[in-house]
C-alpha cells in the first residue's frame, strides 16, 4: 500500500483543517505533483462543513482550562475523528469523485491546548501540545492512509509546534523580486514573512495574536447566539472604535514578546473575550462599537507585529490575507489603512482560495511526511533542526 503511494508522482490528497475559530471542518482536495520543495499543489475542490452551535460550545468547554475533564477530551477525540471522516466523504462526493480516487488524507486535527513554554511552577507542565480527532478513526472509517498530529514532532526537537503553515506559504508564495507576508486570519492570526528571492531559512513567522476569535465571541454574545461571526465586517462598520479600550488591549504582554512565539485559546479564548466584552458593556459601549473595537484589535496587533518584528529585517511589498478574516471587508480596510506602503490583498488573487489555504497547506505537509521530507521551518517554530512532522495511520 505505502510502496504504491510512494511510487506515484501525482497524488490526490484531502487536507483537513479545524482551526481555533471552532467554526467547522475545511476539506481541500489537492492534486500534488512531485516531492520536496519542487512539489506543486493544485486545488481540485473545497468543502467546508460548519459545526452546529451545540458542538461549537462543547468544544469551547473542552478547550477551557477550568471546565474540561479527561472524559470530555477522550470522547471528543473519537467523535471528531468520525466527523473528519464524514468531511472526507462529503468532500469527495461534492467533487464528483469516488473515495477510491483519494490517495492520502492529511489532518491537522483540533487543537485543544498548547503549552509553548514550560511552566515555571509545575514540573509536569512541560512544553507540549494536544490536537484531537483521532487519525486511526479517520483511516479506518474511510479506508484511506491518514497522516496527522504534525505539531508534536517539531516540539520534540525544541520548536513551539507552530506556526506550521509557513512551510506551505514558502512553497506557494515565494517570489524573486517581491517581499511578501502571508497573513492567515483564523481564530488566531499567524504570519509568514518571505523576503524577495529568500530561502526558507530566512523566513520570519509567528502568531500575531487574536484573529477572528474575539470578534466571533463578541458577535455571538451580543446577538444572543443568533449570529456566530460578523459577515463581511458589516456590524463593525456600523460602530466606532473605542481608542482607549483598544490601547488597553494592545498592552497585553504577548505583543511585546519577540518571535519565536505562538498563542491560542489558552490565552485569548472565551474567558478572556467574555470578560472584555462584559467590561465594554459596563462602560456603555454599544454592540457595534464593541465589534468595531475587537476588529481593530486584530488589525492593529497584526500591523504592530510587522512593524516591530518584520519590517526592520526585510522590505515587504504584498500582504496576502487568507482564512475567514479575508472575507471581513472592514478588517481588510483597517489593515490597508495601517499598512499604506504595502498592497493588502486576499490569497484568491494568487490562485489560492482564501478559505482553503490552510487545508491545502496540511495536504502538502502530509505528502512531504509520506516521502520522509522535512516539513517544518526552524526559523518559524524555533526548532533545533528540520524534521519530518506527522504520524501515520493505516486503514
Amino acid at each position: 500500500m505505502l510502496k504504491h503511494l510512494l511510487e506515484k508522482r501525482e497524488k490526490l490528497v484531502v487536507g483537513l483543517m479545524s482551526g481555533t475559530s471552532l467554526d467547522g471542518i475545511d476539506a481541500a482536495i489537492v492534486r500534488i505533483v512531485g516531492t520536496g520543495r519542487d512539489s506543486r499543489a493544485e486545488l481540485v475542490s473545497f468543502t467546508s462543513l460548519p459545526f452546529d452551535d451545540a458542538l461549537r460550545e462543547r468544544l469551547k468547554l473542552v478547550c477551557s482550562e477550568d471546565r474540561s475533564g479527561t472524559p470530555d477530551v477522550c470522547g471528543m477525540n473519537f467523535y471528531l475523528g468520525s466527523r473528519f471522516a464524514d468531511a472526507v466523504r462529503e468532500a469527495v462526493a461534492a467533487a464528483g469523485l469516488e473515495i477510491s480516487d483519494i490517495d492520502l488524507i492529511a489532518s491537522h486535527g483540533q487543537t485543544v491546548w498548547h503549552i509553548p513554554e514550560a511552566s515555571a511552577n509545575d514540573p509536569y507542565l512541560v512544553r507540549s501540545t494536544l490536537q484531537i480527532g483521532d487519525i486511526s478513526v479517520i483511516a479506518k472509517e474511510t479506508g484511506i492512509v491518514t497522516v496527522g498530529d504534525f505539531r508534536t514532532a517539531d516540539m520534540a526537537v525544541g520548536g513551539q509546534g507552530a506556526p506550521l503553515v509557513p512551510y506551505a506559504d514558502f512553497l506557494l508564495l515565494r517570489d524573486e523580486t517581491r517581499g511578501r507576508i502571508a497573513q492567515n486570519v483564523g481564530g488566531i492570526g499567524n504570519c509568514t514573512a518571505i523576503p524577495a528571492g529568500g530561502q526558507a531559512e530566512q523566513v520570519i513567522a509567528f502568531d500575531t495574536g487574536p484573529g477572528n476569535m474575539i470578534i466571533d465571541q463578541a458577535v455571538y454574545e451580543l446577538s444572543g447566539g443568533a449570529r456566530t461571526y460578523d459577515a463581511e465586517g458589516a456590524w463593525a462598520a456600523e460602530g466606532t472604535v473605542r481608542e482607549e479600550a483598544l490601547e488597553e488591549l494592545l498592552r497585553h504582554p504577548y505583543f511585546r514578546m519577540p518571535p519565536v512565539k505562538t498563542t491560542g485559546r489558552e490565552m485569548f479564548g472565551k474567558p478572556y473575550a467574555s470578560a472584555w466584552i462584559s467590561s465594554m458593556r459596563e462602560s456603555g459601549a454599544s454592540a457595534a462599537d464593541i465589534v468595531a473595537t475587537a476588529t481593530a484589535f486584530t488589525a492593529h496587533s497584526i500591523a504592530r507585529g510587522y512593524r516591530d518584528f518584520v519590517f526592520p529585517h526585510m522590505t515587504v511589498h504584498d500582504v496576502i490575507v487568507s482564512g475567514g478574516g479575508a472575507r471581513n471587508r472592514t478588517l481588510l480596510q483597517m489593515l490597508a489603512e495601517l499598512l499604506p506602503e504595502q498592497r493588502v490583498v486576499t490569497s484568491d488573487e494568487f490562485g489560492l482560495n482564501a478559505d482553503a489555504k490552510e487545508a491545502i497547506a496540511f495536504a502538502l505537509l502530509g505528502s512531504h511526511f509520506l516521502h520522509g521530507e522535512p516539513n517544518n521551518i526552524p526559523s518559524a517554530t524555533g526548532a533545533s533542526r528540520p524534521t519530518v512532522m506527522g504520524k501515520l495511520a493505516l486503514p
